[in-house]
């Protein structure tokens, strides 16, 4: 795998909490945020990408189960999670300014310093004028290298 100047400097960090969370009992290697309206489409593709290449992920639309409670049920997968990678598609982008539940989960996935933007179908420009925390942060990104690659790029990067 290739990697860039740029992402070695962001994901070395990233890397370094992986390795002190893997003591966690039942933990998952990522939480996937991403917008409601991403969940069939991009979100399950990379959820799918992502599986295949050995990573577990807490992801909302097989880990919530009918009848229970969506925010207890997140806050319990943001916390059982190695790290946190964001979605970023022009439908998070909305999603933000509507200060939704990704509004949420960005929220504290912002406070812990384990977080990975993947940007899609947008550029990080468009992020920053929406969240200029998450925006500041390098990731990685489709224009530049395909969802499958990215995937490979996670997957690698937190499992151990």
């Amino acid at each position: 795998m290739i990697y860039t100047p740029v992402e070695v400097r962001t994901l070395t960090p990233v890397r370094e909490n992986v390795e002190r969370r893997a003591s966690i009992p039942d933990i998952r290697d990522v939480f996937l945020c991403h917008a409601w309206d991403d969940r069939g489409g991009p979100a399950k593709e990379l959820h799918d990408f992502l599986e295949a290449a050995g990573v577990s992920v807490w992801f909302s639309e097989k880990d919530v189960l009918l009848g229970s409670n969506l925010l207890r049920e997140i806050d319990k997968g943001l916390v059982k999670s190695r790290v946190g990678i964001v979605l970023v598609t022009p439908a998070l982008l909305r999603r933000l300014q509507a200060e939704g539940i990704a509004d949420k989960e960005l929220s504290a996935l912002l406070a812990r310093d384990l977080l990975v933007p993947i940007v899609h179908e947008t550029t990080y420009e468009e992020l920053r004028e929406v969240s200029p925390l998450l925006g500041s942060r390098s990731g990685l990104s489709t224009a530049e290298d395909n969802m499958t690659n990215v995937a490979a790029k996670l997957a690698e990067l937190v499992t151990l």
